[in-house]
């Protein structure tokens, strides 16, 4: 769907991007990570021709940038930007007629929006007097409204309290399954674990990570497992560290030595009843916060 490749741009002598290469599949949920000042949104801005690059090129469904492919894109910026003196249904028609729609089409996608958010009996209201979650349902149907093919989002839940945060994540994963290509650019990692299916984190204007999810916690894995264990039976090997002993069970943790899950458990049952294992993989939040502060050195 994108493809970019070796993309630069600084502003004086401040370097925002160093020759960023990107491939993002078709259909797919692509996280851009990284912590304020990475360059994530130099990079979105590019993508969205607001900017230029000093090099390097992008490509949208096998075609550089242009006026017309710009059309195909839905951009939800972190900063939103909606019309306060307009009523709700006048600024989404607007919209939508400027990404190309038609009025007849314009009106029934605006109608159709409105009630799918839950917002019918507010489209007669001006900006200015909704709530800021209420209005950030705006922008989110503005942003979706002309069916792109590609959207980006960042921060798409600031602002909204739990129940509409789920609807907007719901609307997400249906949209994605409709063939839409999503990037999502966040900083809570809680989102990045449940919606992500790639991602690439940027810092310090280089890319330092890229891939899927299970690839990149694969990658930083610390092949060690947690483990209860109940009605131990025999003195357990110097190695195995406890960690906690409460009514005769331990919980354990325990270098998995290039074993198998399975291979473990088979040694684990001759010490006792295993009454649960899980592999110790690093959460999304640990990652990056582990990965930035060893990239930060300059």
């Amino acid at each position: 769907m994108l493809r970019i490749n070796q993309l630069s741009k600084s502003y004086g002598a401040h370097v925002a991007l160093n020759l960023i290469d990107l491939e993002v599949p078709a259909g797919v949920i692509f996280g851009i990570l990284g912590p304020n000042g990475a360059g994530k949104t130099t990079l979105i801005r590019i993508i969205n021709q607001i900017i230029e690059q000093d090099s390097g090129t992008v490509v949208l469904e096998d075609k550089p940038l242009s006026a017309e492919t710009i059309r195909k894109i839905g951009y939800l910026p972190e900063e939103r930007g909606l019309y306060k003196k307009m009523s709700v249904a006048d600024q989404l028609i607007y919209f939508s007629r400027i990404k190309g729609l038609d009025a007849q089409e314009s009106k029934r996608r605006v109608s159709y929006w409105l009630e799918k958010m839950d917002i019918s009996s507010w489209k007669s209201k001006k900006i200015e007097d909704l709530s800021k979650g209420m209005a950030q349902k705006v922008q989110f149907i503005a942003t979706v409204i002309h069916g792109p093919s590609l959207l980006i989002l960042d921060e798409p839940f600031s602002g909204f309290d739990p129940v509409n945060a789920e609807l907007v994540k719901n609307e997400i994963l249906e949209l994605k399954a409709q063939g839409t290509t999503i990037l999502l650019s966040t900083h809570r990692m809680e989102s990045v674990e449940l919606l992500c299916d790639h991602v690439a984190m940027i810092h310090k204007s280089n890319k330092i990570l890229d891939g899927t999810i299970s690839e990149i916690k694969s990658q930083f894995r610390s092949d060690r497992a947690q483990v209860v264990l109940n009605k131990v039976s025999k003195e357990l090997p110097s190695i195995w560290t406890v960690e906690e002993s409460r009514q005769g069970q331990l919980r354990l943790s325990i270098p998995m030595g290039g074993q198998s899950p399975n291979q473990l458990l088979t040694e684990l049952m001759h010490f006792g009843e295993v009454l649960s294992f899980q592999e110790q993989v690093p959460s999304m939040e640990q990652l990056f916060i582990q990965q930035v502060k060893a990239n930060s050195h300059e």
